[in-house]
């Protein structure tokens, strides 16, 4: 959050817009999402969480466009409507901006109004209001009310629709009452089901009704576009780094039959691909800056920032969508399997003292160290398609819905299905390209400028932030 020194020589050319709306509609948490920080203000279910005018900036390349107001919940609009008729009454030649100005002047500490008396001072003072409406709730009289009072201010005022989310009708029915009001430049915005596209369309409304920002608008809208492209592309480039590791990490074993060392070796797989499946996570929080305590997403098996549904528990392959009845997934649902490799050969003895018989030294080279451990008895152990394929899957669609989760910290969040992610076509063809390359497990000079690596990255990215 940035907040500008009130010396600064910008500071009264930034665009003031003041969010406003009946308590518990979601003003606090429309900040929050428009500032991608869940440290703003306090979100509580419940009425008057709001007790006083926050602000907080939103800047393009360090420099300030506008700055946002949070203001308290409007909970008397009858009380105060009353009270501005009355105003009204005594004062008849005054103008309808004179008499909210008259009424901020007469409220005095602990009276009853004195919420209210907040917002219209804010409103005064703003050039633009978004007005927070929770669409779950009726037209309601009170709404009626404070749309009449906001009116009387002359500002623009964008209607914001929040909670939209399955309730196609209730916001027809809030559509049809607004146009009563002669608002029709509405803006479907759900703070808790973001899309970047609601909040570029809030930006350009903005640009319609205040053409004298109109630039610095757009500045705005290009900045936030190019930032939020490149957060996409550090959570996919991050996956795919996970997907790097884990496909080209291997473990050695003997063959021969020794089933608590071929345990041990398996134990040290599985805990190696926990791990780095949990630093991913961990990672994915940060680059969309949300912390372990903020993320509550239903149906992905993820709390307190860590994995609930562990990678190699029975019934994770049926929630993603994965065939119970492979080859692959036969015995321990999802275990790290032995994938005797090598190159895409087999490590038999006769493959390997063919391979060195008639190998040049370029080959020995490449494939020397797995050579070796076949002559001398030893396999290696890696993590299975299976394995990979359910990575793959639960951190593209973990990647999906951090892309589409506001920073409202409310639990209303609804998704789809796992398995309604699909994998990157050759995938088979990606995968066996990296067990082929362990060095490729650790970031290189050599691995980031290797042509076929950045293309299998590539491809993995490309896949990963396809919403098709």
């Amino acid at each position: 959050m940035n907040i500008p020194n009130p010396q600064h020589p910008q500071a009264d050319s930034l665009l003031n817009i003041a969010v406003v709306g009946h308590t518990n509609t979601g003003k606090t948490s429309l900040i929050r999402t428009m500032l991608r920080s869940t440290e703003f203000g306090v979100i509580e279910d419940g009425a008057g969480t709001t007790r006083h005018v926050e602000q907080a900036a939103i800047s393009a390349d360090n420099e300030a466009i506008l700055k946002l107001y949070d203001t308290p919940g409007l909970e008397d609009s009858r009380a105060l409507f009353a009270h501005i008729k009355k105003l009204q009454a005594k004062a008849k030649s005054l103008s309808p901006i004179q008499i909210l100005e008259q009424f901020i002047a007469q409220v005095t500490v602990n009276d009853s109004l004195e919420q209210e008396a907040k917002v219209i001072r804010q409103v005064l003072r703003s050039d633009i209001l978004l007005y927070i409406i929770d669409v779950r709730e009726p037209f309601l009289e009170k709404y009626r009310l404070e749309l009449e009072i906001l009116t009387q201010v002359s500002k623009p005022i964008i209607p914001v629709f929040n909670f939209i989310a399955g309730h196609d009708r209730e916001l027809a029915k809030w559509r049809e009452h607004l146009a009563a009001f002669h608002m029709h430049a509405t803006l479907e915005f759900d703070t808790v089901a973001f899309t970047f596209e609601a909040e570029k369309r809030l930006y350009q409304k903005m640009q319609t009704l205040v053409e004298s920002h109109y630039d610095r608008l757009q500045k705005l809208i290009d900045y936030r576009a190019q930032l939020w492209s490149q957060l996409c592309l550090s959570g996919a480039k991050r996956i795919a780094g996970l997907i790097v590791t884990v496909a080209c990490y291997r473990e050695s074993k003997s063959a021969q039959n020794n089933v608590i060392a071929h345990s041990l070796v398996e134990d040290r797989l599985h805990d190696f691909v926990r791990k780095a499946e949990q630093h991913c996570l961990h990672d994915l929080l940060a680059i969309f800056n949300f912390s372990e305590k903020d993320v509550a997403i239903q149906k992905i098996p993820v709390s307190n920032g860590q994995w609930q549904l562990d990678i190699f528990a029975p019934g994770i392959l049926k929630a993603y969508g994965l065939d119970l009845g492979s080859a692959a997934a036969k015995g321990a649902a999802a275990g790290a399997g032995i994938d005797l490799m090598v190159g895409g050969m087999s490590l038999g003895a006769a493959s390997a003292l063919g391979a060195i018989a008639g190998a040049g030294w370029s080959t020995f080279k490449r494939y020397g160290d797995e050579i070796k451990a076949t002559v001398k008895g030893t396999q290696w152990q890696c993590a299975d398609e299976t394995t990979l394929q359910v990575l793959y899957l639960r951190q593209k669609h973990l990647l999906r819905k951090l892309m589409h989760r506001g920073h409202a910290a409310q639990d209303r969040l609804q998704v789809d299905k796992a398995d309604s992610e699909k994998l990157p076509s050759n995938w088979t063809k990606l995968t066996s390209a990296l067990r082929q390359n362990p060095a490729w497990q650790e970031p290189s000079t050599a691995r980031n400028g290797n042509t076929q690596y950045l293309e299998i990255e590539a491809k993995l990215v490309e896949a990963l932030l396809d919403e098709n």
